[in-house]
């Protein structure tokens, strides 16, 4: 019987290393200058020519200096190569606020900044066969789920360590920042470097991800001890982040995908003008990367030019571009990074309205 056991794990442990060998490299826009590539497609025709008008409108929000940046992401391109690029849109002062979907914030970036990786998938075998080795895949990418694991558990440690009460989902990724800071192994975590500096990071759909994990967890262990325990404030989230869009005035949006987070974020014009600020203005500048179809109706598609029809988004200054974002973000972020009007910028801080 253990000769057996034996024989079936040692295999299985090799098979999982064997799959797990190759760690996805995060792309560095400071390594190399898009600005030519950029240039050229200018003066090409239909997707290049229109990332070339996104990038000179991004370029334009740096260049602006009553413009607030919000940087809006959802999908897996956190996964798959793109993770130290938001880290340096950060850390270069090029976003001043993020609103992110769960899985971008949690099951990615503070996942690495645990220590832990991503892998590209070389081969990909039976599903099943992935479930048997514990190894979650997002398409060619896999996660170890034992190490995803530890990441839901450290987020029940963060909650297990707080008082007992309501926190905004900015709030508490506030938290997570500070234990990176504190215990994290990667420098370079949009999570830890948010806490540094001060930008707000919000999640409207936070528990979708694994951090809905450890905080069930959380709330399920204190409950049967007869203890308080915290709660994540959804309302919280949308009135904080109206407050900046109110407070910021002139914005810009560059929007990876769609989903919660591209609705969320433009909502706050209509918010603010629902709590009688009738001089809000409609975000500034909006860029949107998706390959979302827009012939089904859905939000997540929906062009940011039909937002104008809901007073969200200004029409003068905006580009739909039609792509997969990991093989466009890197172009027009090392494009920005390279001409430099972020130095300039001054650092908005919002995070520090809420101390």
């Amino acid at each position: 019987m253990t000769d057996t056991t034996i024989n079936d794990t040692r295999p299985n442990d090799l098979r999982k290393a064997e799959l797990l060998s190759t760690t996805v490299e995060h792309v560095d826009i400071t390594k190399f200058d898009a600005r030519p590539i950029i240039d050229a497609m200018g003066k090409m025709s239909f997707t290049s020519r229109d990332l070339a008008r996104a990038t000179r409108i991004y370029n334009q929000m740096l260049e602006d200096k009553d413009c607030s940046i919000f940087l809006v992401i959802a999908g897996s391109t956190s996964a798959g190569g793109c993770m130290d690029l938001y880290a340096e849109l950060l850390r270069s002062n090029m976003i001043d606020g993020v609103v992110a979907t769960g899985a971008s914030i949690v099951d990615m970036d503070f996942f690495e900044g645990l220590g832990h990786k991503h892998y590209q998938a070389l081969e990909i075998p039976d599903d099943n066969t992935l479930r048997s080795l514990y190894i979650d895949r997002i398409y060619d990418t896999y996660i170890d789920e034992e190490q995803l694991q530890d990441c839901d558990h450290t987020i029940g440690e963060i909650a297990n360590s707080l008082e007992p009460k309501a926190y905004s989902s900015r709030a508490f990724i506030r938290e997570m920042g500070k234990y990176l800071s504190e215990h994290g192994k990667k420098e370079n975590s949009l999570v830890k470097l948010a806490y540094e500096h001060d930008v707000p990071i919000f999640c409207p759909a936070f528990v979708d991800s694994s951090a809905g994990f450890g905080l069930v967890k959380h709330q399920v262990d204190r409950a049967k001890e007869g203890k308080p325990y915290m709660v994540l404030d959804a309302i919280a989230d949308f009135r904080e982040l109206t407050d900046i869009k109110i407070k910021a005035g002139t914005t810009g949006l560059l929007m990876i995908g769609g989903g919660v987070p591209k609705n969320f974020i433009q909502d706050t014009v209509v918010c603010a003008e629902i709590l009688g600020h009738d001089d809000v203005e409609m975000h500034k500048y909006a860029v949107q990367i998706t390959v979302a179809d827009v012939r089904d109706g859905a939000c997540s598609s929906s062009t940011l030019k039909e937002a104008a029809s809901w007073g969200k988004v200004d029409t003068a200054l905006e580009q739909m571009v039609f792509a997969e974002a990991g093989s466009v973000m890197p172009l027009l972020a090392s494009d920005a990074y390279h001409r430099g009007a972020w130095k300039n910028r001054t650092k908005r801080a919002f995070g520090k309205m809420f101390d």
